[in-house]
């Protein structure tokens, strides 16, 4: 009986892709599988076909001899009956998930049991200085440690886990079904691979125990509000040989009460008197550091900014700091005696002032917006 073309049996064209020939035997495989249609003579011919065909014209010396003599030049090639091309094709073909169900495609590690510890998450309320100079301090934190008693091998004998005799190490239990040997996760040993038949009394097998552990933590200057500081290896233990999880130690800096932070700068207001904002004056201002001098010159008014160089917060692990930003407050006094009234009288007769507003009227802007 002759045999169909092998395009035919894809039902590609002869100038069809790699992936055009692999998008077609996918189609035709999933519809002719032997599992889909058991008993189904036909349709496992037709499988054997169209696997015969991928066979073939995915072999580019293959399919050129094909194309110059036909079925006479890879006599042989395809026609030994398998129902599919090789494992790592299949794989290929029907993604991981298909090639490990079916065992094609992929590898022959045995699975490791070692288990990566948790990470931690630690918060610390430090004070504004603190953040602001940086500190160090000991603190305690409860974590997974190696049990002592077995070593950290979770068995009596310090041996560690057996091979589990169920799936001989490898985590996984093979079936034959049809074709195919489809491998599912061992429920013996739950896909590890080994067991702890001899458990030690006080880790009960887990290999690890709670335990409280100090840490000496190190602050650096320039800190602000949620600044996460890692420390690599200091979380929970891992199980059976794994790596110990990483600490973190997130930060809350508490308000203070003159001060705020604007990035690298701080903030403050300073009120002074009217007569210290007409004549002028030198105010003595408090710092993270102690006093400083600070000159206010005549005709000062409400709302002006001083800068002063340096009195900041430090750049965090860089080299200078931010400045000090301070805005004074012209206060007016609430209160005042007859004698002070009467200078101020006096005073308001020799002065004066232009009351005129500063910003135009809604009429103007209006004006302007429609002209």
């Amino acid at each position: 009986m002759s045999k169909l073309d092998y395009y035919e049996v894809l039902g590609v064209t002869r100038d069809a892709s790699d992936q055009e020939l692999k998008t077609a035997y996918r189609k035709m495989a999933m519809q002719f599988h032997p599992d889909r249609n058991p008993g189904d003579a036909e349709a496992e011919e037709r499988f054997k076909e169209c696997s015969e065909a991928y066979q073939v014209l995915t072999d580019a010396q293959k399919r050129a001899a094909y194309d110059r003599y036909g079925h006479a030049g890879v006599s042989g090639a395809g026609g030994n009956g398998s129902p599919f091309t090789n494992a790592q094709d299949l794989g290929d073909i029907f993604g991981d998930l298909f090639g490990e169900m079916f065992n094609v495609g992929g590898n022959n590690r045995r699975p490791s049991r070692a288990q990566r510890g948790r990470d931690l998450r630690y918060e610390m309320s430090i004070a504004f200085e603190e953040a602001v100079f940086g500190k160090e301090t000991e603190i305690s934190i409860h974590r997974m440690e190696a049990c002592d008693d077995c070593q950290g091998t979770g068995t009596r004998n310090k041996q560690g886990p057996t091979t589990c005799a169920q799936c001989q190490g490898r985590g996984q239990v093979r079936y034959q079904q049809g074709f195919f040997s489809i491998a599912r996760t061992c429920n013996v040993c739950g896909g590890t691979g080994s067991m702890i038949t001899n458990p030690c009394p006080t880790c009960r097998g887990e290999a690890r125990v709670s335990r409280d552990h100090k840490i000496v933590v190190n602050i650096p200057a320039g800190v602000e509000e949620g600044t996460r500081i890692r420390y690599q290896g200091e979380g929970d233990a891992g199980r059976f040989g794994g790596p110990s999880g990483d600490l973190y130690i997130v930060l809350a800096v508490k308000a203070h009460e003159f001060f705020e932070r604007d990035g690298n700068d701080l903030h403050c207001v300073m009120p002074i008197s009217m007569p210290q904002a007409a004549l002028g004056d030198e105010l003595a201002i408090a710092t993270l550091e102690g006093e400083t001098t600070l000159k206010i010159p005549e005709g000062t008014q409400s709302g002006k900014e001083f800068r002063i160089r340096g009195k900041g917060v430090p750049y965090l692990n860089e080299r200078g700091r931010g400045d000090l930003v301070v805005e004074v407050a012209v206060q007016t006094p609430k209160k005042l005696t007859k004698v002070q009234r009467e200078l101020l009288r006096q005073l308001a007769e020799t002065l004066t002032v232009e009351n005129k507003p500063t910003s135009r009227s809604l009429f103007a802007k209006v004006k302007e917006i429609f002209s």
